[in-house]
């Protein structure tokens, strides 16, 4: 969500109480929206199967399928997104925009392909009779076409799209689901399994539409793309393991002693989940504070910095140029870290205040978990924040080492934390957060110490082109692609 920043400063030139107010609330509403409106979409999904009288099983059921469906998704889209996003950035700085959709085309087929093999073996042996298999892997397609088409709609900066894509999903499932469920008497778990899919394939078709638009012309291998996952293969295995830190523990706990298995290989943990997704929430604002304060603070000082070195500049300007995007840098950072700690501070306060009166059924035991886990997405909302950082100064083994270290320390402490008594659970994420925060934190400062070293001693003379195993899969596919066109 990082590039809204560059339209969020016209709003900032503006003075104001209410100017400012509304430049956040913007950058609230597009950076946020998506995943309020998701969480939105599940409870919605919820109200409506009790207003069914849809049996506890059934509804238990329908929230494992749309929730494993989506994590699958998400996990397998997050080997291409970051260098996907490179690509996209390349190809529009060198004016190259009619090579952009060919390979979105080609991602989302060999995406595809990977993906609905692997979730279909699963779906096979899951226990979901065939059509609930035929509409999640339905589903799981659709969210693979999705994530793939926001990672574009993001570096083009349409966050409006997006959100107007997921706002039409939500309100086309609630629709759908009242229609088949509550008027047709369709039978509730495969009505509104049905709805969710629709809805998301009516923001497969608004997202599509917006990229056609933006490129109608298409030229060139839908399988050029691949050439910077094998140049960038740091970025697509940093976005990787962020997923796999944030999942796995979620996972984790499925299966361990709280886990309830609802049906064949579909797993869950309510005592787990819910103080999850809640305490997720509360890192809304450092989303918001990343987009404002860091992106419009700190990048025009980043962009003056590197373009004294572009464009010669004398090396007193240099250091004065960094000397000041560093001391931004520390500031938006410090604040950002600030604003989280009094955020989770004032939730973790109020929690058992508001949590009395939702009808959630919260007993001690998931009173704690929402409090370690609030203070564990918080660590990783300022970690990830460092994170993202080490990438603007294309400390890409860096930023890996950060992800490693936090994907190997949550999985590994949340499977360790499975031994002790369940109140625990939570504190393996929780130290996992922490190594990303230290590990990522730990990197950006040693990195920014020598910052014109970093710049100029380190750089390739000669860009080398990386031929692995994504390119030489690229070439096979061409050619083979090309065989097909002549014998036809």
């Amino acid at each position: 969500m990082a590039g809204i920043g560059f339209e969020l400063k016209k709003l900032f030139r503006r003075k104001g109480l209410l100017a400012g107010l509304r430049a956040y609330g913007c950058a609230g509403i597009l950076c946020t929206g998506p995943m309020l409106l998701g969480v939105l979409l599940q409870l919605g999904i919820l109200v409506l199967c009790g207003w069914a009288g849809a049996a506890k099983t059934e509804q238990d059921l329908l929230v494992c399928m749309v929730t494993d469906t989506l994590l699958a998704s998400l996990t397998v889209t997050s080997l291409f997104a970051m260098p996907v996003t490179r690509f996209l950035a390349d190809m529009l700085y060198e004016e190259q925009e009619q090579l952009v959709l060919p390979s979105f085309w080609g991602a989302n087929a060999l995406l595809l392909a990977g993906g609905c093999g692997l979730y279909g073996l699963f779906l096979l042996v899951s226990g979901a009779t065939l059509l609930q298999g035929l509409l999640c892997l339905a589903l799981f397609a659709e969210m693979i076409v999705n994530w793939n088409a926001m990672s574009f709609l993001t570096a083009l900066k349409d966050y409006r799209s997006v959100l107007i894509a997921f706002a039409a999903a939500v309100g086309t499932a609630f629709g759908a689901g009242a229609l088949l469920v509550l008027l047709a008497r369709a039978p509730a778990l495969e009505g509104f399994l049905f709805a969710v899919a629709l809805g998301y394939g009516v923001m497969l078709m608004l997202d599509v539409w917006r990229l056609c638009r933006y490129f109608p012309d298409r030229q060139g291998s839908p399988w050029l793309f691949l050439r910077w996952v094998d140049r960038f293969l740091p970025l697509a295995l940093t976005g990787l393991c962020t997923d796999i830190g944030l999942f796995a523990h979620l996972v984790l706990v499925w299966l361990g002693p709280i886990g309830v298995q609802v049906k064949g290989l579909f797993y869950g943990a309510p005592y787990y989940d819910v103080p999850a997704l809640l305490a997720f929430l509360s890192i809304l604002v450092t989303t918001v504070n990343f987009v404002v304060s860091v992106e419009v603070q700190f990048y025009p000082r980043y962009r003056t910095y590197y373009s004294l070195f572009n464009d010669g500049g004398v090396v007193g300007d240099i250091t004065a140029a960094g000397e000041e995007m560093l001391a931004v840098l520390n500031r938006e950072l410090f604040y950002t870290a600030l604003k989280q700690l009094f955020t989770t501070a004032g939730v973790i306060s109020l929690e058992a205040l508001v949590m009395g009166y939702l009808p959630l059924g919260f007993n001690d035991l998931m009173h704690g978990y929402f409090r370690t886990l609030c203070v564990g997405y918080g660590l990783y909302a300022v970690g990830n924040t460092v994170l993202l950082i080490l990438l603007y100064f294309t400390d890409y083994k860096g930023a890996l080492g950060a992800a490693l270290s936090f994907a190997g320390a949550a999985a590994g402490l949340t499977a360790l934390s499975l031994r002790f008594d369940p109140a625990y659970y939570g504190f393996g994420f929780l130290a996992g957060a922490a190594v990303l925060f230290l590990t990522a934190l730990l990197r950006l400062d040693r990195f920014t110490r020598n910052l014109p070293y970093r710049i100029l001693g380190q750089q390739p003379v000669v860009a080398e082109e990386k031929a692995g195993a994504f390119t030489r899969l690229g070439l096979f596919l061409e050619r083979h692609s090309l065989q097909k066109k002549e014998e036809a």
